[in-house]
């Protein structure tokens, strides 16, 4: 994966609402870490699906937001760790 700024500040649009009940679509994040954890780790798997990580200019589906959770190089401890 290309070198990626954890620390930056990061914007997190979420792809559906939780459990049919409206939720806030977007939230800001001091830190692209934090934003990352809480996709993963707070959000349903249907809520992620669709879920767009907004860094800077760079944008990130769930995929990538998956991806970047589980780069070695991710700041943060992982839920169980």
């Amino acid at each position: 994966m290309v070198e990626f700024n954890y620390m930056t500040e990061a914007g997190l649009y979420a792809g559906t609402k939780l459990r049919g009940v409206s939720a806030p679509r977007y939230r800001r994040f001091e830190t692209a870490a934090e934003a990352v954890r809480f996709a993963i780790e707070e959000m349903s798997e249907r809520q992620l699906r669709g879920s767009v990580l907004e860094v800077d200019e760079a944008r990130f589906d769930d995929r990538q937001i998956r991806m970047l959770y589980d780069d070695p190089g991710y700041p943060l401890g992982r839920r169980g760790e």
